[in-house]
């Protein structure tokens, strides 16, 4: 059962312009006043949209326009955080971290979900794509975790400001949290929001390797 309204082609694509014109102004912001979080995150996070076109493009794989939208907002939340919001709105980087990983979770169940349907000698249970979904995002948040930590010694050694670093202990722990609540939240409700996408992706991925 679908739990969000239908959103338009076109109402998506226009919401993800207006959101890439903004990361272009972030960028911009960045070489003026010589923010390298800005201008690095800005980039990334541009070339992120660009992903569910390059999809329809290379795979003939037209996404949910929900799931496209949701890709680029967790992209420009983020690069809106590292602008600024990160340092200024306490709760911005929890928001963040579990709208990031509940991205990952959805990855995570949509290629579980796709190998299920691919093959007939696996059959996974909701249940457990419930527990795998949380598990792989646990296990992604913290490899995150250990590369925010080798690039806080990168810029320790060399004096280069990197775009990602960590703030304690105690962040450490609160972004594992959030990461985890994200993960749950794809469990429990995004399973029949994913369902279509990993026909798609079983159908254009898997079934043109068979043939």
């Amino acid at each position: 059962m679908r739990l969000l309204p239908r959103l338009s082609l076109a109402s998506q694509r226009r919401l993800t312009g207006a959101m890439q014109v903004l990361l272009v102004g972030i960028v911009a912001y960045g070489f003026l006043a010589g923010e390298q979080k800005a201008v690095s995150n800005g980039v990334i996070a541009l070339l992120v949209t660009l992903v569910p076109a390059a999809l329809e493009r290379r795979y003939d794989l037209p996404l949910d326009p929900w799931l496209a939208l949701w890709i680029t907002t967790a992209v420009f939340l983020h690069t809106v955080g590292s602008a600024g919001f990160y340092a200024r709105v306490e709760w911005w980087d929890h928001m963040t971290h579990a709208l990031s990983a509940s991205l990952v979770a959805a990855v995570g169940y949509t290629t579980l979900r796709a190998v299920d349907l691919h093959s007939d000698g696996i059959r996974i249970p909701s249940r457990f794509a419930f527990v795998f979904i949380v598990l792989i995002v646990l296990a992604f948040g913290v490899l995150w975790e250990l590369f925010e930590f080798g690039l806080d010694i990168v810029a320790t050694e060399t004096g280069i400001d990197m775009p990602l670093a960590q703030h304690g202990l105690d962040d450490t722990v609160l972004d594992l949290m959030y990461n985890t609540a994200g993960a749950v939240l794809v469990g429990l409700f995004g399973q029949a929001h994913l369902a279509g996408v990993a026909e798609l992706v079983r159908d254009r991925i898997f079934g043109s390797a068979t043939e």
